[in-house]
């Protein structure tokens, strides 16, 4: 569905791929070819481990939108689209997109002492570094850092992989960081591979999406096998005022 749809955006008859039978190409081979990229062994073999690295990652924003969906007792498509909405924000899927805007706005590495100001300043965000979860470096990223090299060998040097290094170094060693534990994620490099590899920045949540997929199933079956599987409500506690006399909206202020 996906590769259908960037083709069929992009004006493109679509690809239908078949494996030989004596020499069948994988999951995510399959899937470059039918976008119409190269579906180099190195590529192939980069996407695959980041998708294993996407499939799922706790009670997170989509998937925990996937268990409250399906506790209404509605059907799973209606469940997908409504974690992949969740998914689609620049706070969870749409993490990777900002790093990389946030990268071409540096521009230059010289602009980075500046743009370190700026952060702490609270005038500008930091994207790609620190989690909900993990409290010093994501073990995803040192993963992610890796398969950069191994992209790059075929497809050549993204330029902004200098830029990406040396924030990351600056970062590392700036005790403002170091002290709020804030150490890069799994998403600020995953952009860089997709950028290298010829993907639209705006199609880089959706491939957070496929192997995502997985993961919101698998929430969605083991909600269905759990006997007490009752409609998710959390309890919501009223901080307002007390004892409030009620007043005509005439006079009100």
């Amino acid at each position: 569905i996906s590769a259908n749809a960037y083709c069929h955006r992009l004006g493109r008859p679509l690809v239908e791929v078949k494996g030989a039978s004596n020499d069948p190409m994988s999951y995510t081979q399959t899937f470059l070819k039918m976008m119409g990229m190269n579906p180099h062994p190195k590529l192939a073999r980069a996407l695959d481990v980041l998708f294993i690295l996407h499939a799922d990652h706790e009670q997170n924003c989509s998937a925990s939108g996937m268990r409250h969906l399906t506790s209404s007792g509605v059907d799973v498509y209606t469940s997908v689209g409504g974690a992949a909405s969740a998914l689609y924000g620049p706070r969870h899927g749409g993490a990777n997109e900002a790093v990389l805007k946030m990268l071409q706005k540096i521009g230059d590495k010289k602009n980075i002492p500046d743009f370190i100001k700026a952060v702490k300043a609270k005038k500008v965000r930091l994207m790609g570094f620190g989690h909900r979860v993990y409290k010093n470096y994501d073990p995803r990223a040192r993963i992610v850092r890796k398969l950069a090299d191994d992209v790059f060998s075929v497809t050549g040097k993204e330029p902004m992989i200098e830029i990406a290094e040396e924030l990351e170094k600056i970062a590392l060693s700036d005790p403002f960081f170091v002290k709020r534990k804030l150490y890069p994620n799994v998403d600020f490099y995953s952009g860089l591979i997709y950028k290298a590899m010829g993907f639209p920045t705006d199609f880089f949540t959706v491939l957070f999406t496929i192997p995502r997929t997985a993961g919101w199933l698998s929430h969605w079956n083991e909600f269905l096998d759990d006997p007490e599987n009752v409609i998710v409500r959390p309890r919501q506690v009223y901080l307002g005022r007390n004892n409030v006399d009620y007043k005509p909206v005439a006079s009100r202020q």
